[in-house]
């Protein structure tokens, strides 16, 4: 039993390592280089994930492939490439009509800072039951909720254009699923709080560096 549980979770890990590199890499990066682009950062993650997953195939083919016909590097690496093309266009444009409250809300997606998004997104894989509810603001929203304006509010587009707050539907969610994703967002290194406010949720944010103590 001991040895099923520890080779199952050395397949689990394998399998969710290429997502951490991705997301965890991104975030580090814009943490540590500040004056790079938004689009700069998430291509890092990219490329560490690139690499990853190229030695993975690498491997697979050596195991399964006879050494005389295996294919080329160049073709290993356009195969990794197209994944990763692929899955990042996904991640970062679409998003399903159940993962939104409102249908204003997909036009405040494409608003988020494009590494909140693939992160949103590969949760999504995770919790299909994930909704959006709350993402770009204006100091009119506060106003129309009763609310005090907050000026600092990440959910107000930064200097760069992006919004990089996002809020997450906790109603009618169980205990445990609102735990694991305020667990997954943290680990990958966003902040995460439960605020009240406009209703019950999950408030996520990434560091803004035009407002690096706002959340």
């Amino acid at each position: 039993m001991k040895v099923f549980l520890f080779w199952l979770s050395r397949m689990v890990l394998l399998f969710i390592l290429p997502f951490i590199l991705l997301i965890r890499g991104a975030v580090f990066l814009h943490h540590q280089y500040t004056q790079i682009p938004a689009y700069f950062a998430l291509l890092g993650g990219l490329a560490l994930t690139c690499l990853l997953l190229y030695l993975y195939l690498t491997y697979f083919i050596s195991v399964v492939t006879p050494a005389n016909s295996r294919p080329s590097s160049r073709f290993r690496l356009v195969v990794v490439l197209g994944l990763l093309g692929c899955y990042a266009i996904y991640t970062l444009f679409y998003l399903s009509n159940q993962n939104i409250k409102y249908p204003e809300i997909r036009n405040e997606y494409l608003e988020l800072h494009p590494i909140l998004r693939v992160a949103v997104s590969t949760w999504v894989f995770v919790d299909p039951g994930l909704v959006i509810t709350d993402a770009n603001r204006t100091p009119h929203d506060y106003g129309k909720w009763g609310l005090p304006s907050n000026s600092n509010s990440l959910h107000f587009r930064q200097g760069d254009g992006f919004v990089y707050a996002v809020d997450l539907r906790t109603h009618d969610r169980s205990g445990l699923r609102n735990w694991i994703t305020r667990i997954y967002f943290r680990l990958m290194g966003f902040h995460v709080m439960w605020h009240g406010g406009t209703g019950d949720h999950l408030h996520v944010s990434l560091t803004s560096h035009e407002r690096p103590y706002s959340r």
